[in-house]
């Protein structure tokens, strides 16, 4: 491991410890370098799925990329429908659809494989944090700090993965963002990669598929995420559990 790359390391591990934020550094690591990092800062986590991110080919195409970007879930990252904001350092929310595995997918899935290995597709909201002063980071930067995964909610009521429509994420009332759902791209495909990615994906494994609209800043309130066909998450976001 080369100095740069344990230097963007302590700096994601400390500030994540301490729950402050920090200015992006200078130095700069390559992609695979940033998985690494990425990998050994999960190191005794219980793993759960993964998050997807730069689903759109538009923004894939704007980063140089040819693919998502993905990061890892663990299951104290779940929340239930309480969701202390003092949990974070500068968290934001997107509106997200998510699906479970039923079965394994192998490394070498294909999209149709990924379609028949779905057992259930439920709303879901991604908590984004990060260590990274307003959100202004490279792309290896993000991708080291865990794709700037925070926290999740899920749905209890299963919907249509391939269900059209507008996700819309109400705070106290107020939409803070809404994209179709069709935005969410070619979501069978990305799976696939990110099966390919990761050496496979084990049955019970939850894969967050992405947004289709930009990320609003989280504040204590009433979460409420309405989806296709009347379905809907809610959630209250507090300052603290008391």
């Amino acid at each position: 491991m080369s100095a740069v790359v344990r230097t963007v390391r302590d700096i994601v591990r400390d500030a994540r410890a301490a729950r402050i934020i920090v200015e992006a550094p200078d130095d700069e690591v390559d992609l695979a370098e940033a998985y690494a990092i990425q990998a050994e800062l999960f190191t005794g986590r219980t793993l759960v799925g993964y998050k997807l991110g730069l689903v759109s080919v538009a923004k894939q195409r704007q980063m140089g990329l040819a693919s998502p970007i993905y990061g890892r879930v663990a299951a104290d990252m779940l929340f239930a429908r309480t969701v202390p904001i003092g949990a974070f350092i500068q968290p934001r929310c997107e509106p997200e659809v998510a699906i479970v595995l039923s079965s394994r997918l192998e490394s070498d899935a294909t999209p149709g494989a990924v379609a028949r290995a779905v057992g259930a597709a439920f709303l879901a909201v991604d908590i984004l944090d990060s260590v990274w002063s307003s959100y202004r980071f490279s792309l290896a930067q993000v991708v080291a700090d865990g794709a700037s995964a925070g926290g999740f909610l899920l749905g209890d009521r299963c919907i249509d993965v391939q269900a059209y429509g507008v996700l819309q994420l109400f705070l106290d009332g107020e939409v803070v963002a809404e994209g179709p759902v069709a935005a969410i791209g070619e979501w069978a495909s990305n799976v696939a990669w990110l099966a390919s990615a990761v050496g496979g994906l084990e049955a019970g494994m939850i894969v967050f598929l992405g947004a289709p609209s930009p990320a609003a800043l989280l504040r204590p309130g009433l979460l409420e995420l309405v989806g296709p066909e009347g379905s809907l998450l809610t959630a209250r976001i507090v300052e603290a559990i008391a």
